[in-house]
């Protein structure tokens, strides 16, 4: 199997992933870490369980034993394709009848201070908290910190994303014309998304004229017509799961001069809050680039959405490019910057790229034209 599709990274990843995690759980004056399937469980030893209701959870103490997996003898097979075996992490199945919540407790020490992850269903984080002598905590802070810097293998990933992404966004022409609908023309988008390398087409909005100037529409029955602005935002995750997302806006036509001016404009903020990425300044910053081009043009009641959004095994996580987060941005952190702007019951516009903080500056993950493109 090819380094482009193995469905996780090599073992001694997810290793050094678990020492951080412990070393943050110490940093944190907590005990252990809890953690249910999702994203962080992925991150954390590549096992893609899903969450039932019976129990499964890796259990993280931050010193002194060895990790544990929780989970029921009937879902032993997802963790086949983790790195757990490979890691020696001690597995406690159960089968029904057993009390799991038990066994969580059993392998933490007595008052241990336990943290949980977000995504922890009520069905598990209600009997675990009987368990304990100490109500959980969140592990939010502990699992933002390590899912927020990139390492190399995570970039890369990211990168092919980009680049598959990239050539979907090339294919665009192929499907967009007058006569189609919305739905139409996502639908060929969304398997080009396959074809290109994405496990699955995650999203597609294909927004025609008065739809794209609603940032979340999807798509509909909307027929495409001569002279209407489109926003295309598409995006898919490729093996090990590590998402694409890029937005590129269309017209069918030569647009009015002042469309193209204001995209014009559009153009100039996303650049502005790319060149403003670097390692030390803050996240709100980087939003104030692109919201500042856009308000001195007389748009800022126009873009009414934070600048970007984080992304690696979510689409979206952290950093959050938004007025007010301070968080000062750091080499390995990966997000979008997407700027737009919308003119209800008219068009809408957005241009989207993911970016990386390198050591000086970012590189961008997609590099298809950013301008207004014309068909």
């Amino acid at each position: 199997m090819s380094a482009h599709t193995e469905s996780r990274f090599a073992a001694e990843v997810y290793g050094k992933r678990l020492e951080k995690a412990a070393e943050l759980t110490r940093a944190a004056h907590l005990d252990a870490l809890l953690i249910t399937p999702g994203p962080d469980l992925r991150y954390l030893i590549g096992s893609r369980a899903q969450s039932f209701e019976r129990l499964t959870c890796l259990v993280i103490p931050a010193s002194g034993q060895t990790p544990s997996v929780v989970i029921p003898k009937m879902e032993l097979a997802s963790l086949a394709g983790s790195a757990a075996g490979e890691l020696g992490l001690q597995v406690l199945d159960w089968t029904d009848g057993v009390d799991p919540y038990k066994m969580v407790k059993s392998a933490l020490n007595a008052g241990a201070r336990v943290a949980v992850d977000d995504a922890m269903p009520a069905l598990h984080l209600l009997p675990i908290a009987e368990t304990l002598t100490t109500l959980p905590t969140s592990a939010t802070t502990v699992l933002r910190e390590l899912r927020m810097s990139k390492d190399a293998s995570e970039i890369d990933a990211l990168r092919r994303a980009g680049q598959a992404i990239d050539r979907v966004h090339a294919r665009v022409g192929e499907w967009l014309r007058p006569g189609r609908t919305e739905a139409e023309v996502a639908a060929d988008i969304a398997a080009a998304i396959v074809e290109e390398g994405h496990t699955e087409a995650a999203f597609v909005i294909v927004g025609s004229g008065p739809n794209g100037a609603d940032p979340h529409h999807a798509v509909s029955d909307r027929v495409i017509e001569t002279g209407d602005v489109v926003v295309v935002d598409i995006g898919g995750p490729v093996e090990p799961g590590y998402y694409s997302d890029s937005t590129r806006t269309y017209a069918l036509g030569e647009p009015d001069p002042e469309i193209a001016e204001r995209i014009a404009v559009l153009e100039r903020a996303q650049a502005a809050a790319v060149a403003a990425v670097r390692p030390g300044v803050t996240a709100e910053s980087v939003d104030a680039a692109a919201r500042n081009v856009l308000t001195e043009a007389g748009f800022g009641d126009n873009f009414f959405h934070r600048t970007g959004h984080g992304i690696g095994l979510s689409v979206h996580e952290e950093p959050y490019i938004v007025a007010g987060n301070d968080i000062v941005l750091a080499p390995g952190m990966a997000f979008s910057i997407e700027p737009g702007i919308y003119f209800r019951g008219e068009w809408g516009a957005r241009i989207e790229d993911i970016v990386v903080v390198t050591e000086d500056a970012c590189e961008s993950m997609n590099n298809r034209p950013h301008g207004l493109t014309v068909l």
